[in-house]
C-alpha cells in the first residue's frame, strides 16, 4: 500500500505531466472543473481544480470526498501510483473496474484522449 505522501507526489506529477503535455493532451486537459481522487485503501480523498490542465488548491481530507466533485476518480494508492508511473494502463483499469471514473458526458468524451 503506497502512503498518503506517495500519492500526493504521484498527483503532483501527474499535474506537472498535463501541464507539460503536447497541445492534443493539453486541449483536452483544458477543462475547468472541480476534481476529487478517493483512495479507496487508505480512506483519504484528495480534492483540487483542474484548471487549463493544472490541478491546482489541492487539499487532502480523510474519507470520501465531502462534496461532489465535478470529475471523480477512485482507486487504491497502489494503482494512483501506478498508473502515474506508466506502469498500469488507465483505459485498462478502467474497464476490469480499478479505477472508477465519473464524471459528465461532456467531460468524458473531452478527456477520453487522455486515456
Amino acid at each position: 500500500m503506497a502512503t498518503t505522501q506517495q500519492c500526493r507526489t504521484a498527483l503532483e506529477r501527474l499535474a506537472a505531466n498535463l501541464a507539460d503535455a503536447d497541445d492534443d493532451v493539453r486541449s483536452a486537459a483544458a477543462l475547468e472543473r472541480s476534481v476529487s481522487c478517493h483512495l479507496t485503501d487508505l480512506d483519504t480523498t484528495f480534492t483540487g481544480r483542474l484548471v487549463h490542465g493544472r490541478i491546482e488548491d489541492m487539499a487532502t481530507v480523510h474519507g470520501p470526498p465531502p462534496g461532489r466533485a465535478q470529475i471523480r476518480l477512485a482507486m487504491t494508492s497502489d494503482d494512483l501510483v501506478s498508473l502515474v508511473d506508466g506502469r498500469l494502463n488507465f483505459a485498462r483499469a478502467w474497464a476490469r473496474g480499478r479505477v472508477r471514473l465519473e464524471a459528465g458526458l461532456r467531460d468524458l468524451l473531452r478527456l477520453r484522449s487522455l486515456l
